[in-house]
């Protein structure tokens, strides 16, 4: 056999070529050729600058053998055309280079790059086999050990439990539209036997689970999604998918199919999870929810924090009057009180004063001013807002209707307390429109973190949180209740 000048060893083909195996690829200039399936090409941008850095590919050999593949965003146009996921082609003219440490898709130390001079075409009439697909799959334990260090993606298999919350025995139904506004599926899947894990898949990778998953007749079980990154969110290791993943379910390709025989031989794997198990709400520092809001991913979420108060921001209103329907704030019209919900259908309004309370709070990792809000208030304290209200103006008859009741000492005793909270970050938060983090509910200290599906259930607080989309996230404005309200609200609790 003879040998390159590079030292890599060449055959002759058919053609009379040069043929270059990727296992004998070394850095520097080329003009051999290299013969490849081309499984997978994708664009890689840059999500800080938002520039495309090039596309990336994923290529095979006749011998099994992975590499990654680069083309430079000025040279796409000349290469993309020709370019068919699943084809095998042949490349003259390429540039060995050093394949990168972060996010790699190939285990190879070299990348083939696409030069100036490189000849792409379709391989015709080849009788080489090549393999159709090639994967490299990792346990549990093994994505655990690797996680946050960002350096290869490697690919997941297993069995569906839930699908957006929705136990997969009961076939789920997905909502595209919803998804779409989301950019984003949380599928919980276990690998064998292994511990139950969090998977999300973004943009791409969940539009193409959509059309597959409704594409089959019966409920999918078997998922396969290619090039996963690992992160801890919380303290629990999520898998997210990237640019370059791919999504494979029963039937599509050997690994599922292997695993989907695996769970025929192994039924009680498929047993439904208990959802409590799968579905809790993260626990979080207050540092991490910072920056997880500035995550440009980033949705609308729960989590639990455990902080202690420091203190009860003062400088603006501690409640507010609401509409008793909706909690919705309400105006002054020409007779009564108006529900500045437009949805409201309640008629001949009658204010009641609730929660409004900024509090600043603090744990090991950093400081955060948290918002109150209606039961959340009552939780704090062991008292509503409107008892507060009406005690203090019944003890004070004489002030006018247009004084704000204080700060109350059930508010101010909480100081100096530890509480765990269950807290909310939404659009306004992702905008930069509000640092303060809103309390959807009080919890003990001891107690387990709740299932995100009980989030579902806190109309109370769901309702109140429309309120603050309403009036601007209560940022920075003083909330003082003109007369008309001041009057109704103290009217209502002393039972005229």
């Amino acid at each position: 056999m003879a040998m390159k000048p590079h030292g890599k060893s060449i055959v002759s083909s058919d053609y009379d070529e040069k043929v270059v195996f990727f296992k004998d690829l070394s850095l520097g200039h080329h003009e051999s050729q290299l013969r490849f399936r081309l499984i997978h090409f994708w664009e890689a941008w840059n999500p800080l600058k938002k520039t495309l850095i090039g596309m990336e590919m994923l290529l095979i050999d006749e011998k099994g053998t992975l590499i990654q593949g680069f083309v430079s965003p000025g040279r796409i146009q000349k290469y993309l055309p020709d370019m068919k996921r699943g084809s095998v082609y042949k490349l003259n003219n390429f540039y060995g280079s050093r394949n990168k440490t972060v996010f790699r898709v190939a285990d190879h130390t070299v990348t083939v790059s696409f030069s100036w001079n490189s000849e792409l075409s379709v391989l015709r009439d080849c009788h080489i086999p090549f393999d159709e697909d090639s994967f490299r799959f990792h346990s549990y334990e093994e994505f655990q050990a690797n996680c946050d260090l960002k350096g290869d993606l490697y690919d997941v298999v297993g069995h569906m439990k839930l699908v957006n919350g929705q136990s997969i025995v009961e076939a789920p139904v997905l909502d595209e539209v919803e998804i779409a506004k989301a950019r984003r599926v949380l599928i919980h899947i276990q690998s064998h036997d292994g511990p139950v894990m969090k998977l999300y898949l973004w943009d791409q990778a969940a539009r193409d689970f959509c059309k597959k998953f409704k594409s089959y007749e019966r409920t999918p079980t078997v998922l396969l999604v290619t090039t996963v990154n690992t992160k801890t969110l919380g303290g629990t290791l999520a898998l997210t998918s990237m640019s370059s993943s791919r999504v494979f379910m029963d039937y599509d390709v050997q690994p599922t199919i292997d695993y989907f025989a695996w769970l025929g031989a192994n039924p009680h794997i498929t047993e439904q999870v208990n959802a409590e198990i799968v579905t809790k709400r993260e626990t979080m520092t207050i540092e991490e929810i910072f920056s997880y809001i500035k995550q440009e991913t980033a949705k609308d979420a729960f989590f639990e924090c455990t902080a202690t108060i420091d203190d009860v921001v003062h400088g603006s209103s501690w409640y507010y009057i609401s509409c008793s329907g909706c909690h919705s704030k309400v105006s002054k019209g020409p007779t009564s009180l108006i529900c500045t919900n437009n949805k409201c259908e309640k008629v001949n309004i009658s204010g009641v004063a609730q929660y409004l309370s900024k509090i600043s709070v603090y744990d090991n990792s950093d400081q955060a001013v948290f918002v109150l809000l209606g039961d959340a208030g009552r939780e704090l304290t062991g008292k509503p807002a409107s008892e507060l209200v009406r005690s203090y103006f019944e003890a004070n008859g004489n002030e006018g209707v247009n004084h704000e009741a204080p700060v109350p000492e059930a508010l101010i005793s909480t100081i100096g307390q530890k509480h765990k909270f269950c807290v909310k970050v939404t659009e306004h938060n992702f905008s930069g429109k509000t640092r303060s983090l809103t309390v959807t509910k009080i919890l003990p200290l001891d107690t387990p973190p709740a299932t995100e599906s009980s989030e579902v259930n806190e109309t109370t607080a769901a309702s109140e949180e429309k309120f603050i989309n309403h009036v601007g996230s209560a940022e920075g404005s003083k909330r003082t209740c003109d007369g008309t309200d001041l009057e109704e609200a103290k009217r209502l609790k002393r039972g005229d």
